[in-house]
């Protein structure tokens, strides 16, 4: 009996073991299995996000150089722009310098310097250290936003503005010049003196065409004569700052003449203080 009885024992521990090892092959089966699944979908969801991809389809190319457009506009406002205004003329949107024709224009606008070293994008608030890098973001993530169809590339002025002197910032071995270039870019130069200002547009076009050929085209020769930018630049200068910087002026001084009478005062006391202990020493010094 009690071999019996071992026997059975031993068949049941085997059962036993027969059965938890065939439930954990059962179990680790069930988990494993929807696996495949998983990667069909993974796929799926790239295959998806690779054909929006295709669909939205890449950057596209721009020809057109945001570094001299740069340089252009900024010829513009410092050269060009006080004088415009000072006149109170509008420059019409069929003239290649307004500033809606201008396909960086936005975007530019859409640039803050929060402090040194810290661009601001406008669109997305992203940071980047050096302007450059905020370029480049605007390239990628921002390239639907520029007019591309109704825009104008300001670097394409370049030549009439005289970029390339604005532009370089460390002198050089002057260049031998080149007639047809610089035949090139009076034409350029005096057809948007034609477009921008003309002299049919009243007696403020006529002095700013004037004032533009000889701010910018006359210089475009090779006998050496005007040089570019001959009649200077005006500053504009913004209300806004010159009443903080009027405002902050008088803070100032009436910091400095309330210190200078607070000063005098005080003086004023501590020689009365001292006259008092002096008449007063004087007064119990024994006979």
């Amino acid at each position: 009996m009690k071999k019996k009885w071992c026997k059975m024992k031993w068949v049941g521990l085997l059962f036993l073991c027969c059965l938890s090892a065939s439930l954990q092959f059962c179990i680790v089966s069930s988990t494993s299995s929807p696996q495949p699944l998983l990667t069909n979908q993974g796929h799926q969801e790239s295959a998806t996000s690779r054909t929006l991809k295709q669909e939205l389809g890449d950057p596209p190319e721009v020809h057109c150089s945001r570094e001299r457009s740069r340089a252009a506009w900024k010829i513009i406002q410092e050269y060009l722009m006080p004088f415009v205004e000072k006149e109170r003329y509008q420059i019409p949107k069929t003239c290649k310098l307004h500033p809606s024709n201008d396909l960086y224009r936005d975007q530019e606008e859409h640039k803050s310097l929060v402090e040194l070293n810290d661009w601001q994008c406008g669109y997305c608030k992203k940071r980047f250290y050096d302007e450059k890098f905020l370029d480049k973001h605007f390239d990628n993530r921002h390239y639907n936003l520029l007019n591309v169809s109704h825009s104008w590339c300001l670097a394409n002025v370049c030549g009439a503005l005289h970029c390339d002197l604005a532009m370089d910032s460390v002198p050089h071995k002057k260049t031998k010049c080149n007639p047809a270039a610089a035949a090139r870019n009076k034409h350029l130069c005096e057809g948007l003196a034609d477009s921008c200002f003309p002299v049919s547009n009243g007696p403020s076009a006529s002095r700013l065409h004037e004032f533009f050929l000889r701010q910018f085209c006359d210089a475009h020769t090779c006998t050496g004569g005007r040089k570019p930018f001959s009649r200077g630049r005006r500053k504009k200068r913004s209300s806004i700052s010159y009443l903080v910087i009027s405002i902050l002026t008088m803070l100032l001084l009436l910091l400095f003449y309330s210190y200078i009478y607070m000063y005098t005062r005080g003086v004023k006391r501590g020689t009365q203080e001292l006259k008092r202990v002096t008449q007063s020493g004087r007064k119990n010094k024994p006979i």
